[in-house]
């Protein structure tokens, strides 16, 4: 490849990135761009780890036969695929700290890489690894370089102009991966964090402080039965898998309605569910909460059957009009919900304690969800810091 075809390559790899395109299509891009120089690609790899509360990294791949693939990978630390790891050729330039790994496809080389099997079955003839790294202060988490690969099917492999050309080009596809890693690391902090809906915003523009939005919505306030009691007699080692295993259910249940969780309050969760029709964000509500409940129960079991601490959940419901947006100091601002309805939700949901019920309900919620065969009176409270009292319900037991 003369040095205009690499000089063309390398702008078109920034255009791409400059541009935003999604990993699986840059990497099909420069992989046809370089077999259209005259480079034998048969496939291509290229991964780089990320910040997630999940996954370790993502992994594209580009077939010359093939529409190309992306996937998510897991820990390092999980046995199968730490085995895997360490019998790969990138971790031999780790651990040399090398960039470039070369290395015929044989039977003979197999037996050092096993991943030169499985290209040997698919034709391949030739294979290099590469590893861009980045410099220190561009380190995020584990996310310290990008790891390319490159097969052959040339029945003399890789000539060494089209090696050169390889490591040239690499930090130019590294630089344009790692700027699309970094949207993403972005919106899966801020979602993460923020929730969905309000890291969306924020990632929108929306984050000087004062910037809010007066929005009419259900709020969800729960919170865990008997935490504090668990937390005094229960091992400490239990406390954090305990939350960890209930948030997981209600989060879930409030998601797949499409509520957003606001904040994790030790116990507490606040959640919203916008109201543009404010009976249908209230049946989706009961939905989720109906569906939490479930899957508490099916945890309780799993937990009770293993003799670890379970506990139940106690929920209010409430429909009303809040600020939405950001609210803090300068150099610390939380995107949340705040106004009187805010106060009187998580009031409500302290109420369950006292009239012994999981659920209770707001009476402008039960009016706005039109069925009022779904609820029953429980009584009218006064609540604290909230001026007068209020007549709260339940679901009716007797309801399907």
């Amino acid at each position: 490849m003369d040095s205009t075809r690499l000089a063309e390559l390398a702008a078109w790899v920034n255009e791409a990135g400059l541009a935003g395109l999604p990993e699986t299509q840059m990497l099909t891009g420069f992989c046809e761009r370089m077999v259209a120089a005259g480079v034998p690609l048969l496939n291509a790899a290229v991964f780089i780890d990320t910040l997630h509360p999940v996954h370790e990294g993502r992994m594209f791949r580009w077939y010359r036969t093939k529409e190309a693939t992306f996937a998510e990978y897991g820990r390092s630390g999980e046995t199968d695929t730490s085995e895997r790891w360490r019998r790969s050729p990138f971790y031999r330039l780790v651990e040399t700290g090398e960039s470039m790994l070369q290395r015929r496809v044989t039977a003979a080389n197999a037996a050092e890489f096993p991943v030169l099997a499985d290209l040997k079955e698919s034709g391949g003839t030739d294979y290099v690894a590469i590893i861009t790294r980045f410099a220190a202060s561009g380190i995020i988490g584990g996310m310290d370089c990008v790891y390319s690969s490159w097969t052959t099917d040339a029945p003399d492999g890789f000539s060494q102009p089209q090696v050169t050309a390889l490591q040239k080009l690499a930090p130019f596809l590294a630089l344009a991966v790692k700027t699309a890693s970094l949207a993403r690391i972005a919106d899966t902090l801020v979602q993460t964090y923020l929730g969905r809906d309000a890291g969306r915003r924020v990632l929108s523009g929306r984050i000087a402080r004062g910037i809010t939005d007066r929005i009419d919505a259900v709020l969800w306030f729960s919170d865990l039965r008997g935490f504090t009691k668990i937390t005094d007699t229960a091992d400490p080692g239990e406390i954090i898998p305990l939350l960890n295993d209930y948030a997981d259910a209600v989060i879930s249940a409030i998601h797949a309605e499409e509520g957003d969780v606001l904040k994790l309050m030790g116990d507490g969760t606040l959640a919203i569910f916008p109201a543009a029709d404010r009976a249908s964000a209230c049946r989706r509500a009961l939905t989720a909460a109906g569906a939490a409940r479930q899957a508490i129960g099916e945890l309780n079991r799993r937990r009770a059957a293993a003799e670890r601490p379970i506990t139940e959940m106690y929920l209010g419901l409430h429909v009303g009009e809040v600020f939405y947006g950001n609210v803090g100091s300068q150099e610390r601002l939380d995107f949340t919900v705040v106004g009187p309805a805010v106060n009187e939700v998580s009031r409500i949901a302290a109420m369950c304690r006292s009239v012994d019920q999981p659920v209770l309900l707001s009476s402008a919620f039960a009016s706005a969800l039109a069925e009022p065969e779904r609820v029953v009176s429980v009584g009218r409270y006064a609540l604290r810091g909230v001026g007068q009292p209020q007549d709260l319900f339940t679901l009716d037991p007797g309801h399907d």
